[in-house]
């Protein structure tokens, strides 16, 4: 069982305090397609989809702004996240605004898949997880 679990793709999951009611109604809506992944979340957006969708096992990491976000671009950065969904709140001032940025930034150098919609995400969690792209070294 350990090989299955380590051949499934790595997806991240985060949302703004704004986005969290649409992360967790986006998360029931394509819990099968979600349970095909390893999961890892912020702590307050993986609590709420954890308990919206008991069904998926979600690793979660220290609240965004206290270090959640780092801790995802780290894991992107060792090429341990393949993928990351961040519903972001486009209307709102945020104070750790470089902690987006940040991750923004991660995902386009390590060349992952990154959705900030639903539309995208939606794209996204269909297409990886029959079609994995071949890990590339830097």
């Amino acid at each position: 069982m350990a090989n299955a679990r380590a051949s499934r793709p790595t997806l991240a999951i985060v949302a703004h305090d704004q986005m969290k009611e649409r992360m967790r109604d986006w998360a029931v809506a394509h819990e099968k397609h979600l349970g095909r992944y390893r999961l890892f979340a912020t702590g307050t957006t993986g609590g709420i989809v954890s308990a919206a969708c008991p069904s998926l096992k979600i690793k979660r990491l220290k609240s965004g702004p206290l270090g959640g976000d780092q801790q995802i671009g780290a894991m992107i950065a060792e090429r341990k996240v393949e993928a990351l969904i961040f519903f972001i709140d486009p209307m709102t001032a945020l104070p750790h605004d470089v902690d987006v940025k940040a991750l923004i930034r991660l995902s386009i150098l390590y060349d992952i898949p990154f959705a900030c919609n639903e539309a995208t995400a939606d794209l996204l969690i269909r297409g990886m997880a029959g079609n994995r792209r071949p890990s590339r070294q830097r």
